[in-house]
């Protein structure tokens, strides 16, 4: 074997190995969405969001292998509105970095991502059967169809040579993140808020059930977001990757540190106390927004997009309560809002326009709500969206689970 053999063998190898890693870490966000809705809904909701997001995950899998992964990537190689469509994920073609079961797997847990998004928006009155077949839809069709616009060579993230727009977003902040918070808000709005949540005294107090898994939901995600962004670097073959993946970690953990401080420097400014439910969704909205750009801020730029994008959601959980748009985590003001933040900070440290990035966070956000809003609008329509007022009551564990996650502290039954 010659030496250019021997190196590229070297090289599929160990891009390989990278992808797989970082595929891992981003599925064990999985977790992580699981602990911190877990501990963010209350104890009689637990068993239900637990089972959603595992099911999530599980329909995600199966959909995006027989349907969206084909959508989003197959024989896509010019720019253009349509995909086209294929089947296999077993065909690598010649020259790639990596099989093309590696690409299949690295895409599958960002598709997990979005939806993981939705589930924690609609807890609480949902059917978990309208989740599920909406889940099916979302990763199958909805979420590559943008995908295929932005990722897969279409007419957004195609380079303007190709006769795209050149729309950038590296890791995923308004193509995984945004879309998520939309096809999430399309939701709410079709479910309406919580019973008791809004009325002519103003806003309700919901506590979440269980701060520990909060926290521990918190360090899963952020751990996981070190794969979610250094993997989209997509190869590990040079001194150049090997340089951009560490300046990529650094980036999203100082993003992810400043997002959190500025959430508690806030929350105690305005608030009198240090609320940890703001801190971590400070911390997650960092993230988000770094997501778009990891790979080209300067340290101290990535900490001032993490703050400024933290800022930004920790007022946005309160504008969407005051037009009652109830979300019991806040998760399409951190990933909604947040998602949009990153998407217009790229053109800071890149060379693209804030016109292309705005068309491209408006294409992703029509989509995604409008084809999400039909989905919706179709299930409640045949089947309905809503648990019971009386399930609500008694908490989705006990209709929709039959087993309740903490049964010697909840007598949803009695």
């Amino acid at each position: 074997m010659n030496t250019e053999a021997l190196a590229f063998e070297h090289n599929y190898i160990f891009n390989t190995i990278f992808l797989l890693f970082s595929g891992a870490l981003v599925m064990w966000m999985a977790a992580g969405f699981s602990m911190l809705e877990a501990g963010l809904v209350r104890s009689k909701n637990t068993t239900e969001i637990l089972t959603k997001n595992l099911l999530l995950y599980a329909l995600a899998c199966i959909a995006y292998q027989v349907l969206g992964f084909d959508i989003m990537y197959v024989d896509n190689a010019t720019a253009g509105w349509l995909p086209s469509f294929g089947f296999g994920i077993d065909a690598t073609a010649e020259g790639a970095t990596q099989p093309r079961e590696v690409d299949f797997f690295f895409q599958v847990v960002f598709v997990a991502t979005a939806m993981s998004i939705v589930s924690g928006a609609v807890a609480e009155r949902m059917k978990l059967s309208a989740f599920l077949i909406f889940s099916i839809f979302m990763t199958a069709v909805i979420y590559p169809v943008e995908g295929y616009w932005t990722w897969g060579a279409g007419f957004l993230g195609a380079s303007v040579e190709d006769g795209g727009m050149g729309f950038s977003d590296f890791a995923g902040s308004g193509i995984v993140h945004l879309a998520g918070a939309m096809a999430a808000l399309s939701g709410v709005i079709l479910l309406g808020p919580r019973k008791g949540r809004y009325s002519s005294k103003g806003v309700k107090a919901m506590p979440g059930a269980n701060m520990p898994l909060v926290a521990l939901g918190t360090f899963i995600l952020w751990m996981g977001w070190l794969g979610f962004n250094g993997g989209s670097q997509l190869t590990l073959n040079s001194i150049e990757d090997a340089n951009a993946v560490g300046k990529i970690f650094l980036n999203t953990n100082a993003a992810a540190a400043a997002g959190a401080l500025v959430a508690y420097l806030l929350s105690t400014i305005i608030y009198g106390k240090a609320d940890l439910t703001l801190i971590v969704n400070g911390a997650l909205a960092g993230l988000v927004t770094i997501t778009a750009a990891p790979d080209s801020p300067t340290p101290a730029q990535a900490v001032l997009f993490g703050g400024i994008g933290a800022g930004i959601a920790f007022f946005a959980i309160n504008f969407f309560d005051k037009i009652k748009i109830d979300d019991p985590v806040g998760a399409i003001s951190v990933h909604g809002v947040a998602g949009i933040v990153g998407v217009m900070l790229v053109p800071f440290t890149k060379d693209v326009s804030f016109l292309t990035q705005f068309i491209g966070i408006a294409v992703i956000s029509a989509w995604v709500f409008g084809a999400s809003f039909v989905v919706w609008f179709a299930i409640k329509k045949i089947m309905g969206v809503r648990i019971s007022e009386q399930d609500e009551y008694h908490g989705a564990d006990a209709s929709e689970c039959g087993i309740e996650a903490y049964p010697e502290f909840v007598g949803s039954q009695s």
